[in-house]
């Protein structure tokens, strides 16, 4: 369960081979942006993490209800105390919440440890996004998790770095060429009848057909409303710095408001090839500010 980039690069090679990749990606990305529940911040909550570095506050969000909700039944039962962050990664990423890790072995591997359920993805973007300090849900792989579930109970806190205007002119030209992959996979499974019917009679010239008229389809449709950085984001990511490769994949439902200090120590500390730290860093106990 990490945070890890994920490519999809824009290619008609062909109809027939775009039905399979298409059926795999696009059941789990066309049902995402209908997730995002309505924004509520009077429900907003506050919770102190206690670690052995430092404190850090967090704040949960209000719009992300049903990862906040679990945070915080996790956090009254006494989930995480005694977790590690076992997962620290320079300038990217701290991770923990995974409940195998307490009183775990020196060098013993960690990260695969949940309450046994997932969580439904809850995507409140481009609102919440991988600036410095978001606080997201990890989850398992594409492959795995088409849906992108979160894991139950382990997450993490983005550290990441500051961009400048070239690379991040570059992400948006990468995050159009995803948006055309995902509409030209949508147009593939509207017609994967029609498109298997036309391979079955060996017609060339009525699938290349099709597929152009897919491809018209497509760019007009990335260029009417193209999937680029907001200005906020922009601003975030060329001053505090984030994570921006990570938007829209992991559901980020929340924020540290105070300790972020305590996070930049925690990210520095000598790991091992897991990117374990090589000496336990705890969360000694979380509390929910009420």
């Amino acid at each position: 369960m990490t945070p890890l980039r994920t490519n999809t690069m824009f290619s008609f090679k062909s109809l027939t081979a775009a039905v399979a990749a298409a059926a795999a990606i696009f059941a789990g990305t066309h049902n995402i942006s209908a997730m995002a529940p309505s924004t509520d911040s009077n429900k907003d909550v506050l919770v102190d993490l206690n670690t052995t570095m430092g404190d850090i506050r967090i704040l949960l969000y209000g719009d992300t209800p049903r990862h906040l909700e679990n945070f915080v039944k996790l956090v009254d039962s006494g989930f995480y105390d005694g977790v590690l962050f076992h997962r620290v990664i320079n300038d990217f990423m701290v991770q923990t919440g995974d409940p195998t890790s307490k009183n775990a072995p020196k060098g013993k591997m960690l990260g695969m440890g949940d309450p046994d359920y997932k969580i439904e993805a809850e995507f409140v973007y481009p609102k919440h996004f991988h600036k410095r300090g978001a606080l997201a849900a990890a989850r398992e792989g594409d492959s795995v998790n088409p849906e992108k579930k979160s894991s139950g109970s382990q997450f993490y806190i983005v550290t990441g770095k500051v961009y400048n205007e070239g690379q991040l002119n570059q992400m948006d030209a990468r995050r159009i060429q995803q948006q055309k992959q995902e509409i030209f996979n949508s147009l593939v499974m509207q017609h994967r009848d029609t498109i298997m019917a036309l391979r079955r009679d060996k017609n060339q010239a009525a699938l290349q057909e099709l597929q152009d008229k897919f491809i018209a389809q497509t760019d007009s449709a990335a260029a009417a409303a193209p999937d680029t950085l907001t200005a906020e984001q922009r601003e975030a990511y060329s001053t505090v710095g984030g994570t921006p490769h990570l938007d829209g994949s992991y559901t980020v439902f929340g924020e540290v408001v105070s300790g972020m200090e305590v996070v930049d120590k925690i990210q520095k500390a000598e790991t091992d090839p897991n990117d374990r730290p090589l000496d336990d860093i705890k969360i000694i106990s979380a509390k929910v500010v009420r």
